[in-house]
């Protein structure tokens, strides 16, 4: 797939996720002090909606039951998550962001 276009930085102010759709993923796009990050939209303890939660720092809460990850990474650092969930790249062009999807 390669890079595919995800959002313009100027829909994601500082401290937000928003839920994006690039070649029928769904993505939990984060902006963490102008640094963006993706991560799938898709937690791991029970599928819960990553993206519709809240975003400390670099942790999104799963607005489920509460597990934690850090989207620079992908991984659950509080329970009931013990399953890290897939990070996708994410290149700025412009003022596009652009998701890096692998050809799996």
């Amino acid at each position: 797939m390669g890079l595919l276009f995800a959002a313009k930085k100027t829909e994601l102010p500082d401290g937000h996720a928003k839920v994006v759709i690039v070649n029928g993923r769904r993505i939990a796009l984060c902006n963490v002090g102008g640094q963006f990050y993706a991560i799938e939209d898709r937690c791991s303890h029970d599928n819960g909606p990553l993206g519709e939660g809240t975003l400390s720092g670099k942790l999104l809460e799963c607005p489920r039951h509460g597990a934690q990850f850090d989207v620079t990474t992908g991984k659950p650092v509080t329970l009931p998550a013990v399953v890290p969930v897939r990070r996708y790249e994410v290149k700025i062009q412009g003022d596009d962001l652009l998701v890096e999807i692998p050809h799996d």
